[in-house]
């Protein structure tokens, strides 16, 4: 079997928001044209670094998911990297869809996306992401896959649940879900948290109920063994799918072996690869919404 194409390589890059000023890292495939362009947007507290783990290099979804030709940007949500000196308290969920609507416009204009733009998010980064793709503001875009983030949080949400022994728990889960190094490296992915995201995240569950019904591409929700954020169990799993009622298809699965900073783990790699097949179905899924033909061979 041929091995997959190395990867040209990660480089940092900005992108501009409606004259917000984002920081970004680019890997691009070394074949042209991209089958697609997937745009990564990391959680509370990290950066675009989350993306390309330093610790191991199974933890890099740059580097995978040019191997198997995409294109893949990482980009420092508002708020962090060099936007935090023109939004040093960050935005909440709602402007951070407007300007991370702007900058994938911006970003689209410059890059080839291939077949369309698919994204994946961490955390936080998917409240904006479900947000934007409610509005209807990233271009051509194929889907979704979310990681670590749903509809009804396991705990009260305080900024105090952050910090310390309690904040660890909620954040990574045992040690031993990490390579040797992760944390030792972790000065290169973590980042302060702008404050207005804790102020806006504690009405999260109530302002995604409100436009969930809005979304109409495929969703694919992950939740982590450990995870301890949200609630993931069977009943929580079905009024997350509800919500989602005008989307084609939803998708929940549970990632063995994780902790909630799932793509910095030993299973990142395999997480990684369902998320990019999920992107190859959502590929599918656009193709036949474009050919009649093809729709009516699938359903024979």
């Amino acid at each position: 079997m041929a091995q997959p194409a190395a990867p040209a390589g990660v480089r940092g890059i900005t992108l501009d928001a409606d004259g917000i000023t984002l920081s970004a890292l680019l890997a691009l495939p070394s074949q042209a044209p991209c089958r697609a362009m997937v745009v990564a947007l990391h959680g509370a507290g990290m950066s675009a670094s989350y993306f390309h783990g330093p610790a191991h290099p199974d933890t890099s979804f740059l580097d995978l998911a040019t191997s198997l030709g995409f294109a893949a940007v990482a980009v420092d949500r508002p708020g962090y990297g060099l936007s935090a000196r023109q939004l040093p308290q960050g935005q909440g969920v709602a402007e951070q869809a407007a300007t991370l609507g702007a900058a994938l416009r911006s970003l689209t204009a410059r890059y080839d996306t291939g077949s369309g733009v698919f994204l994946l998010a961490h955390s936080f980064g998917g409240k904006p992401t479900l947000r934007m793709a409610a509005d209807g503001t990233v271009p051509h875009l194929l889907g979704l896959d979310v990681s670590g983030c749903g509809g009804e949080y396991a705990v009260p949400f305080s900024a105090r649940d952050t910090h310390g022994r309690r904040g660890w728990q909620l954040n990574w889960g045992p040690l031993r879900l990490y390579p040797p190094g992760t944390f030792q490296a972790s000065g290169a992915v973590v980042a302060s948290v702008p404050p207005r995201e804790f102020a806006d995240a504690v009405r999260w569950p109530e302002e995604f109920a409100d436009f969930a019904g809005r979304i109409r591409v495929p969703v694919r929700f992950t939740f982590a063994e450990h995870e301890a954020w949200w609630q993931h169990d069977q009943q929580a799993v079905a009024r997350l799918r509800s919500r989602l009622s005008s989307a084609p298809r939803v998708v929940t699965d549970l990632q063995p072996d994780a902790g909630h900073n799932i793509s910095l783990g030993w299973t990142a790699r395999a997480y990684h690869l369902r998320a990019l097949g999920f992107a190859e179905e959502c590929l599918r899924w656009r193709e036949s919404e474009r050919s009649p033909a093809l729709v009516s061979s699938r359903s024979a």
